[in-house]
């Protein structure tokens, strides 16, 4: 299959992505059980409990979402070569079940690659972290099969969106679909209602839980597990949704890039099909909205253990280990996160530009030269990466605070935001880098296309 070697990455990257976070909260909780003082505390213990709970569900979600997300943009890519299978005698029955079939195989083979990845990451993290006296020896064993609800998300979700993914081939008949576009036009998806109520349905009620969280909070640590079920509902509103959000926010940001031919190609290009602008972008949405959000709650979790300390120190003595060991939870989950943006971004843009060899093979007959391919490719990943930059530090902020206060405000009452401006900063110039990264590979793709070939495809 096409794209095999790309969704195999991703879904070993997702898998590697839980099974590190987990295999390091582990050893984190052998590290503060072993401690006298942290480990005799409930309240320390009930915190470290709430948070590997909340990990393992970002862990999967994360894996999840662009596992999916990648392994749609493939299938959205196969359309006329699966149409022409049908018209060739194939049913769509069996189309899809080789899709799923082949979904499966990437899901187990990434899934593994990913299990094996996060633990060598997590154990060279803790050993990093006793040999610079960060951390005292765990004794933990990296065998908990808590690790394997990562690895099984990832190669369900890959297996579901490999067949969820096919569903359009089954809409149209053989001879419509040779004919169609590959991708949903903007008209389309606005008329896909029932999705986008939905959508907006999710939001409204994981922002009640958020609401609930926060309230929760102030009276028991148990309210981040209120919070948390109201951030997977709302963030999954706004994946859903994300062709009609995404739109006008990629037709603000094209408005930026001026009035010279590739960059108002480019800027129309991003809203014409929005099903694969938002594929595109949502992938780097959900890495800047994870940086963020972790940056900002360990920004507040830190304010708030330091000032506990200065004020119940027999509590709270002995946490600088749980400090240390947290920042370097957090240090991985930043990493994992820009890696999985970085990918995903790039796959979609090189897809989008496999599947539009038709129309920039026009352009260069047109008289399109090569620099102006590049510019177009190049403006394009600059819109899609600046829309998602500000979207995720958005959410991320808003998460990133709700989490810390619905934790911590029954011990530290309200928590102000602590925006960390250190790690904001590198997020957006760490933007402006992967605009520059993610486009180089597709305008290389791009420029090579050959207008006669282009246009003979089909």
């Amino acid at each position: 299959m096409r794209g095999r070697g790309s969704s195999i990455l991703v879904a070993a990257l997702g898998s590697a992505f839980g099974v590190a976070l987990l295999q390091v909260t582990g050893a984190l909780a052998a590290v503060i059980s072993a401690d006298d003082v942290t480990g005799s505390s409930n309240t320390v213990a009930l915190m470290l409990r709430i948070v590997a709970f909340v990990f393992i569900v970002v862990a999967v979600y994360t894996a999840s979402v662009v596992t999916a997300n990648t392994f749609s943009t493939i299938v959205a890519g196969r359309v006329r070569e699966i149409a022409l299978l049908r018209l060739l005698g194939s049913s769509a029955r069996r189309e899809r079940g080789r899709i799923a079939r082949e979904g499966l195989r990437v899901g187990l083979l990434g899934a593994g690659v990913g299990l094996l990845v996060g633990t060598a990451v997590a154990i060279g993290i803790e050993r990093l972290g006793v040999a610079t006296d960060i951390v005292p020896e765990s004794g933990y064993t990296y065998l908990d099969p808590v690790v394997l609800v990562p690895v099984v998300g990832v190669v369900l979700t890959t297996w579901l969106a490999s067949w969820v993914g096919s569903r359009r081939v089954t809409t149209v008949t053989p001879l419509e679909a040779l004919g169609r576009s590959e991708e949903l036009s903007r008209e389309e998806t606005q008329g896909r209602r029932g999705r986008n109520v939905l959508a907006l349905v999710l939001v409204i009620l994981g922002a009640g839980f958020l609401g609930l969280g926060l309230v929760a909070g102030l009276v028991n640590p148990i309210g981040m597990l209120i919070a948390l079920p109201g951030g997977v509902l709302s963030f999954t509103g706004i994946v859903l949704g994300a062709d009609v959000v995404m739109p006008p926010v990629l037709r603000l940001t094209g408005r930026l890039l001026g009035r010279s031919a590739p960059s108002r190609l480019a800027a129309e290009n991003a809203i014409r099909h929005p099903e694969r602008s938002s594929r595109a972008t949502i992938g780097l949405v959900i890495g800047v909205t994870l940086v963020t959000m972790f940056a900002v709650a360990m920004a507040g979790f830190e304010a708030s253990i330091r000032a506990a300390q200065s004020m119940q120190p027999e509590v709270y003595a002995g946490t600088d280990t749980m400090l240390a060991a947290t920042t370097a939870i957090f240090s991985v989950l930043v990493g994992f996160s820009g890696l999985i943006a970085a990918v995903g971004l790039v796959n979609n843009l090189s897809l989008s530009v496999l599947q539009r060899r038709r129309e920039i093979g026009l352009l260069r007959a047109l008289g399109f030269t090569a620099p102006q391919v590049r510019g177009m490719i190049l403006a394009e990943s600059a819109q899609l990466t600046f829309a998602a930059v500000v979207l995720g530090l958005v959410l991320g902020s808003v998460y990133g605070w709700i989490g810390a206060q619905s934790l911590l405000g029954a011990t530290s009452g309200l928590i102000l935001p602590v925006p960390p401006f250190l790690v904001l900063g590198v997020v957006v110039l760490a933007g402006a880098a992967l605009t520059a990264a993610a486009s180089w590979a597709p305008a290389r793709m791009a420029v090579r296309v050959s207008p006669v070939e282009a246009l003979a495809v089909d």
